[in-house]
């Protein structure tokens, strides 16, 4: 007995078969991520409109005349590595060359 009154091909006899629920339900989500997408496109481009612009050359801040920050050169240990020229492992390494040498005019503290 045919209930489908000759409408073999209308999408309710199709969700109703049950094979093809499944391509209606990716073809839904798959709107919704397109639409998700542009509408999170639109919102970044809205956020970014609503920022400040970059500054033109002529408004970045001036470099001061002085000297803003003070560099250090410590003095290092002296590296003594074998003659024979091998290489050293890491285990003869440890700390090699890294022991910081104080200064030999350091004030006395009281």
């Amino acid at each position: 007995m045919d209930v489908t009154n000759g409408a073999r091909d209308t999408l309710a006899a199709t969700l109703a078969d049950g094979r093809g629920a499944v391509g209606v339900v990716v073809g839904v989500i798959g709107i919704a991520v397109v639409f998700l997408l542009i509408g999170a496109f639109w919102w970044g481009m809205r956020r970014r409109d609503r920022e400040s612009r970059p500054p033109r050359p002529d408004e970045q801040p001036r470099r001061p005349d002085h000297r803003t920050e003070i560099r250090e050169n410590d003095m290092h240990g002296p590296d003594h590595f074998p003659e024979d020229g091998r290489a050293m492992t890491p285990y003869e390494l440890s700390d090699h060359g890294n022991e910081v040498i104080p200064p030999e005019d350091e004030p006395r503290r009281d």
